[in-house]
């Protein structure tokens, strides 16, 4: 280690202070890396170790001007995921055309792999892309549906996808079957019957949003899914919010096609995403860009998209690196205990509720704070003007508050921050 530090500082003084910025942030991610290992080598580093997540804190690169607890929306990347951008991108400028197509874009099939391992499925159903509204406008373009075929979704779902089906009904005739959720729920059948009882003779697939953006519920999917298959219903689910947060495989959800982004909690870089297909029915979707073979059964058919950010695909190889680094049963663990913490404390301030599920069978990192009297733009605008807490408010079919997100480098302070803010608001 040692003289590892001492060859990077003479180099640094060789190349020119110019070279010395990088090449010390590089020095300094391998002393964290190393130090997280052999940490994890001696302790469990579980979801109450503050020192060790407070290691894993300092891989970010967060500003110190704002807290930022609206992960939900887009995560930022650990510092090795930062620099791996970096040099990608800069090869690329070196020789364009012979980085990009003769160097990078042979590496997408390692990455392929190394996807599928993490979600425990076979890489040849995987597609990768740049965020879950492609992979899943991709099914939902590419499904041969005709007029009076239904679908099955729900008024809570993202509004992307909501769009996208709004536009085949216009288009195509299809007929939409809306469900309104009242949530949270942690009523399993309640959750079940809302959508198997839209079930009928017509309906042709059944649209499950994993983890709901709003408020962080998370819908019994398997349960649904396997309804839906016994009537010969095909699934597709919105996983935008559950892969790298929740611990699960792809395949236990019972899905026949799923998306997702992996710039939320994998931590990947900003416009990356992964689109998954059963293989056997691949073949049955038009890919949303043309392809040479629109009706073969190859996976690699949806990733015609012509010039693509080839660093930010390559980059995530950083970012599943560091997810198995921590490990994600026990990053999913933390994320949870991090919403326990301060959902239990805020509860104690008279005029706060949870408008999210408060079981971990139930529900990840994310909870919709909500103060009596106060509207979510209220809150939100105060949480932020006053102490620089960064939030959402939300308000969309029967949810409203505002969405706390903390991630893996969210401290216990800052929480305790947000709660001492809330109980300031709550009697202002």
């Amino acid at each position: 280690m040692t003289h590892r530090r001492q060859f990077l500082r003479q180099s640094a003084t060789a190349l020119g202070a110019l070279s010395l910025g990088p090449l010390m942030a590089h020095e300094q991610w391998l002393d964290l890396s190393y130090g997280i290992k052999d940490y994890l080598r001696k302790n469990e580093g579980g979801p109450m170790d503050e020192t060790f997540w407070s290691q894993v804190r300092q891989a970010y690169t967060t500003s110190p001007q704002i807290l930022n607890l609206n992960n939900g929306g887009v995560s930022p990347q650990p510092i090795p995921v930062q620099r791996a951008m970096i040099r990608f991108y800069e090869m690329c400028n070196e020789g364009p055309t012979y980085y990009m197509w003769q160097i990078l874009d042979q590496g997408r099939e390692p990455l392929r792999l190394r996807l599928a391992g993490l979600a425990g499925c076979d890489p040849d159903e995987i597609a990768i892309n740049r965020n879950s509204s492609e992979a899943l406008e991709t099914v939902i373009f590419g499904l041969p549906l005709k007029a009076g075929d239904e679908v099955v979704l729900a008024r809570q779902d993202y509004p992307n996808m909501i769009n996208a089906w709004k536009q085949r009904e216009k288009r195509d005739g299809i007929v939409l079957k809306w469900i309104n959720l009242e949530l949270p729920s942690q009523d399993e059948d309640y959750l079940f019957n809302s959508y198997a009882k839209a079930f009928t003779s017509k309906t042709r697939l059944v649209q499950i949003t994993h983890v709901i953006n709003w408020n962080g519920q998370v819908l019994p999917a398997r349960r649904i899914a396997d309804a839906a298959h016994q009537q010969g219903i095909e699934v597709l689910i919105d996983a935008a919010h559950s892969f790298a947060h929740l611990e699960y495989r792809i395949p236990d959800l019972g899905a026949d096609y799923y998306g997702t982004s992996l710039h939320k909690w994998l931590c990947a870089p900003f416009g990356s995403g992964m689109l998954w297909i059963k293989k056997d029915k691949i073949s049955g979707i038009w890919p949303l860009m043309a392809a040479p073979q629109p009706d073969s059964d190859d996976i690699r058919k949806f990733e015609s998209l012509g010039t693509r950010s080839l660093p930010i695909e390559h980059a995530i190889g950083e970012a599943i690196d560091f997810e198995e680094m921590i490990g994600s049963s026990r990053k999913s663990k933390r994320l949870w205990h991090l919403k326990d913490y301060w959902t239990s404390r805020a509860l104690q301030i008279p005029g706060v509720s949870i408008g999210s599920p408060l079981d971990p069978g139930w529900s990840g990192a994310i909870a919709l704070l909500q103060m009596e009297g106060k509207s979510p733009s209220q809150v939100a605008e105060f949480l932020f003007s006053r102490y620089r807490i960064h939030t959402v408010a939300i308000e969309w079919e029967n949810i409203k508050g505002v969405r706390i997100t903390p991630h893996v480098y969210t401290s216990l302070k800052d929480l305790d921050l947000l709660v001492n803010a809330i109980r300031e608001f709550a009697t202002h």
